[in-house]
């Protein structure tokens, strides 16, 4: 284990100690968020991004070493292990390393080399291999081993035979296949051609006399090359210099020079182009594959933080608008708590009598309930729906205050269609319930966004390529992350919102659900204990998560924790202040106080470490804060921009759709998003668009090119030269 806690404070650059306890924690069944929050002394304020990376790699490692005890336990087994063999298997670094290592031990199926020893060549072999200085001749050598009752008729077969052999034996090597690997990943290219001759023009047309090295190819590439050839319209390959990797695996088979030294080099080669090339490059594929998916899963949840963490807009009436042409387009309006008022269907792509019909039907409702914000899903008809929806606020008067948003409808279906909107709106049809969560996602994104499956998110690229499990544990924490750091008001929140914080699960929130719709308001923390099935390790993991505006104790709506009541008192009666100066905003020169008192005098006065005690004062300061409300608010619009209407030069605000490798995709306000290309990004050099912008940022662009036909835009976030 010690060896595990000195290789992960390595790679993180944190000390044994730190590690040590961030594991002990885990061990012991805390939550991430838990541990990240409420526990920073312990591991030096790591953040929770940085303890799920340890969390991931701990895993890896205990895999690693219960795979090296198992491949020992196998080859002693065996009456093989040697003291060299296990050294070698100990200091291994990677599964890969492993199963070099115990290639030679495994069960094969049946191979060339294997018929070979049935024949009684082994010894043929070895002796030739061994390459020693009074070897005899090849041929000389083999006449000893002709036998016709096994099958060895000749010099040729014996000779053959032991080639067979000694090509098993160089495949096997675990050093020659690490040297080759790097070789590889030094000195390889990738190939893409079309998989067939008549192949017609497709997505993946720039891939059809595609050449990169191996160790440049960037993963959206490899990602686009693996579709392709998986859906047929590739063929992929991996390109290496013969003459190099023979000599890599001649270097490491060959001695000095002897009688069967050129029989050794020609199974050299054949092993290398009969056993170890495909091997060899099915590991690299295979390696650039995971390189490439923890990359998108990476951005993945990179752009996914940003979008749940997109500022709400609350506390005004909300109309959901979900687009469609056939099925026209479905209206709900929503109260300032997201609860449903009215419902309605209209058809503004029906032609121009429906669509003021439409306009006259949507601005009385507007009017019965006084809606402030329209959102509009992006998806089928969102253009001629917004179009529309310009008219609809022109009709209703200068200085009606009514607004409108685009709204990434990314999952609404898979909502509307599931069994919790089914509970939730059963009297509604799948549409009308996609209008709900739409005008919902502006109101209160992160609240609704919970309640989908991240994957159907769709902030990424080739999310439907990853690995299932891994993608779904790396959204799943970046959801929980999100929840925890915003707070959940106990009293208000859905199950679906419940469960995700830390410490709770989709039974404990309905328990809790239950529990408030038969009994009422919760109107103190400790009194979530009385809920069934959530004891105390639930409730410590929980409580700091969860607020209780109701409660006669201000703390219960901040995200102290209730085991820190007791410092937080403290910190308060010292500092002069009271529960009710607390409860009306008046702390203003509380960190003053602190810094005239002392700070780590103060910390530990209150029985607290440095971290905590900060952690105290910014809660009391605000309570009940929610940290989505310091960012940017988004774009509220009035009126629309067709794409005919842009021109090169143009400056427009727009807000960050999506993140991903080449570029950034931006909302202008035009029903086609525009690209970024990372070279347009910033006047200094980019590895990544995300140094730069987030899902959500609001930035400014210029118009480079518009092509109409195509539908594209490109944009510079570079200002143009005077």
């Amino acid at each position: 284990m010690q060896s595990i806690v000195s290789t992960l404070a390595r790679e993180l650059g944190k000390t044994e100690q730190h590690v040590q306890n961030v594991v002990t924690l885990l061990d012991e069944g805390n939550t991430v968020p838990f541990i990240a929050r409420y526990r920073k002394e312990m591991h030096g304020t790591m953040d929770d991004q940085t303890i799920r990376t340890l969390a991931d790699r701990l895993q890896y490692l205990r895999n690693l070493a219960a795979r090296k005890e198992e491949v020992k336990h196998s080859v002693e087994g065996q009456g093989k292990l040697t003291e060299q063999l296990a050294a070698s298997i100990d200091n291994a670094e990677t599964l890969a390393e492993v199963e070099d290592l115990y290639r030679p031990y495994k069960q094969k199926r049946r191979t060339r080399a294997t018929v070979a020893k049935e024949k009684g060549l082994e010894p043929l072999a070895a002796l030739l291999f061994a390459q020693e200085p009074d070897c005899p001749a090849p041929a000389r050598a083999a006449k000893d081993f002709i036998d016709p009752g096994k099958g060895v008729e000749s010099v040729e077969d014996a000779l053959a035979g032991a080639s067979d052999i000694i090509a098993e034996w160089v495949s096997d090597d675990a050093e020659i296949r690490k040297h080759l690997r790097a070789l590889f990943v030094q000195c390889a290219d990738i190939l893409s051609a079309p998989a067939k001759k008549d192949t017609e023009d497709s997505v993946y047309r720039n891939y059809y006399h595609f050449t990169s090295p191996v160790c440049r190819i960037a993963g959206h590439q490899v990602l686009a090359v693996n579709r392709g050839e998986k859906e047929g319209f590739l063929k992929v390959s991996v390109s290496m210099n013969r003459d190099a990797a023979i000599s890599v695996v001649c270097r490491h088979a060959l001695g000095p020079r002897c009688a069967s030294t050129d029989f050794v080099r020609a199974a050299c080669e054949d092993a290398y182009d009969r056993l170890i090339f495909s091997s060899v490059e099915r590991d690299i594929r295979s390696m650039l594959t995971d390189s490439a998916s923890e990359g998108a899963i990476g951005q993945f949840a990179l752009n996914l933080r940003p979008l749940l963490m997109q500022p709400p807009v609350k506390g005004f009436v909300t109309m959901g608008l979900d687009p469609g042409y056939r099925m026209g387009c479905k209206v709900a309006v929503v109260d300032k708590t997201g609860k449903v008022l009215d419902t309605a269907v209209v058809y503004p792509t029906y032609g121009e009598k429906q669509k003021q019909e439409c306009i006259r039907k949507l601005s009385e409702l507007i009017r019965k309930h006084k809606v402030r914000h329209i959102a509009i899903g992006n998806g089928t008809a969102s253009r001629e729906t917004e179009q529309m929806t310009v008219e609809l606020i022109a009709s209703l008067g200068h200085g009606c205050g009514v607004s409108y948003a685009i709204v990434n409808e990314a999952g609404a279906s898979v909502y509307s269609a599931s069994p919790l909107a089914a509970k939730e709106f059963p009297d509604f049809d799948v549409n009308l319930r996609s209008a709900v969560s739409i005008a919902r996602r502006l109101q209160d994104p992160l609240a609704e966004l919970v309640k989908i499956d991240p994957k159907s998110i769709g902030v990424g690229q080739y999310q439907h390529d990853m690995p299932e499990k891994r993608l779904s544990a790396a959204l799943d924490g970046v959801v929980e992350d999100c929840v925890n750091a915003v707070g959940v008001d106990v009293n208000t929140a859905s199950a679906p919102l419940l469960s995700r914080v830390a410490g709770l699960n989709a039974g404990t929130a309905g328990s809790i659900v239950g529990y408030r719709e038969e009994h009422g308001p919760f109107t103190a923390r400790r009194e979530i204990l009385k809920v069934p099935k959530l004891g105390e390790k639930a409730f410590e993991q929980c409580a700091g998560f969860l607020r209780v505006p109701e409660s006669k104790n201000v703390l219960d709506n901040t995200g102290v924790h209730p085991e820190s009541y007791a410092a937080a008192e403290t910190l308060l009666a010292v500092c002069g202040y009271t529960a009710d100066d607390v409860r009306e905003g008046k702390l203003g020169e509380l960190g003053q106080r602190m810094r005239a008192y002392g700070e780590e005098k103060l910390a530990k006065r209150c029985g607290v470490g440095l971290p905590t005690l900060r952690d105290l004062a910014a809660e009391l300061m605000k309570p009940g804060r929610d940290p989505r409300d310091e960012l940017p608010p988004p774009v509220l619009r009035t009126d629309v921009l067709d794409m005919k209407d842009l021109k090169p030069g143009m400056e427009l605000k727009g807000a960050v759709r999506n993140v991903i490798d080449f570029g950034a995709f931006v909302d202008i306000g035009v029903h086609q998003d525009g690209l970024v290309h990372i070279s347009q990004i910033a006047d200094r050099y980019v590895r990544h668009p995300s140094e730069v912008v987030s899902v959500g940022d609001v930035v400014t662009v210029w118009v480079l090119d518009v092509d109409e036909k195509k539908g594209r835009i490109s944009l510079t976030m570079k200002k143009p030269k005077a």
